[in-house]
């Protein structure tokens, strides 16, 4: 670390803690050259997911698009607010697993991960965001979606 007083690199570190939100270390140093005591900061530098759309474009990853869309189709289904928060954090751990060292996701890899992780929370919460998210655009689409929901209850069950 660059002693910001006569600019020499070499010090020593004389105490380090987390600092109260836990996502920094903080780092009390001292020149070997002038003995000035300093602080410096430790952070993880995170880049940041890039998503791609059907459209061609790219946009960061925002967790705020997808709660907008979990909201609405859990909407007056009396789901306990820690569980949709729960239910978002697997969303965004599961976007995080899927954009991996490259940080990139397509849009259509965010909503399965959002089908996956609400089909165990809501199955009508499920049927809602798949008749918007995969477009459904006539009746029979919602009925074979239902179908094979319903299949794979009774699969489940089975098991």
């Amino acid at each position: 670390m660059k002693c910001p007083r006569c600019g020499e690199l070499d010090d020593k570190v004389i105490e380090s803690r987390l600092n109260k939100d836990g996502n920094a270390i903080r780092r009390r140093r001292e020149c070997l050259s002038c003995h000035l005591r300093f602080t410096s900061y430790e952070r993880i530098e995170e880049k940041p997911i890039i998503v791609f759309k059907k459209d061609g474009s790219t946009q960061p990853f925002d967790r705020s698009k997808i709660e907008r869309g979990i909201r609405t189709c859990t909407e007056k289904l009396k789901i306990p607010e820690p569980v949709l928060q729960h239910l978002m954090d697997d969303i965004e751990d599961d976007v995080d697993q899927i954009a991996g060292h490259n940080r990139t996701i397509s849009s259509a890899q965010i909503g399965e991960a959002a089908l996956k992780e609400l089909y165990k929370v809501s199955k009508v919460a499920y049927v809602r965001f798949a008749s918007v998210y995969r477009e459904f655009d006539d009746l029979d689409k919602f009925i074979d979606e239902i179908e094979n929901i319903a299949k794979k209850v009774r699969q489940d069950d089975e098991a």
